[in-house]
């Protein structure tokens, strides 16, 4: 499948076939995927919670109760759902446990280097906390960032996918126990085999037209 392909062929699926598993190496290429996210100074404010059983799901899934009910089906009934989270802040642990993997991985030849890469991504943290007063919101993007790469593996694997914000953040977070480990819930995708209920698979694409989203210069 071509680039082009995949991008034409993906949807947001409004209905799952029940029962149904994805093989566990595409679901591997997934998580390789959102592992190797980028993310701005290589700060990987993120942890992501999968499910892959019902009783996992169904954790997720009481989120979506209530308000959110038009969602339920689409955690029950998936093979998988991935909660993507974001750290409550960049704290001194996170910030050394990045720069030593860093340091482990090989990307530092001289101590110097080190020194200025650490230096480097403090500073942005610091713009962040002090002057923009958005470090949460920085943070998020980065979860978004992995979001579209998740989105696009999916749709090259010919997985389908469901992104959702519909949901309950507050019960997720106390389900998962996400805020006493630091983290709390941002977006849920819901990935396995559409069903013939999904009705958007019938839908044409609707996108702006390309001379009025690009500008060349």
């Amino acid at each position: 499948m071509t680039l082009n392909d995949a991008v034409a062929r993906r949807h947001t699926v409004k209905a799952f076939e029940q029962g149904k598993s994805l093989p566990q190496d595409e679901i591997e290429t997934l998580l390789n995927v959102l592992r190797n996210s980028p993310s701005s100074v290589n700060s990987q404010p993120w942890h992501f919670v999968v499910a892959s059983t019902e009783a996992g799901r169904e954790q997720i899934a009481a989120s979506t109760d209530g308000a959110f009910a038009y969602n339920s089906p689409k955690v029950r009934n998936a093979s998988h759902v991935i909660a993507l989270c974001m750290r409550t802040d960049l704290d001194e642990a996170h910030l050394q446990n990045v720069l030593d993997q860093e340091d482990a991985d090989g990307r530092y030849a001289k101590p110097e280097s080190k020194a200025n890469n650490d230096m480097v991504r403090r500073s942005y943290v610091d713009m962040h906390r002090y002057e923009s007063r958005d470090v949460p919101q920085w943070m998020e993007k980065q979860v978004y960032l992995a979001l579209g790469g998740l989105l696009l593996g999916a749709a090259m694997l010919g997985i389908d996918a469901t992104p959702m914000e519909g949901f309950d953040q507050r019960a997720l977070d106390q389900a998962l126990g996400l805020r006493e480990k630091g983290f709390t819930s941002v977006v849920l995708v819901s990935l396995g085999y559409r069903s013939d209920a999904d009705f958007n698979a019938a839908l044409p694409k609707s996108r702006l037209p390309r001379d009025e989203i690009f500008t060349f210069i």
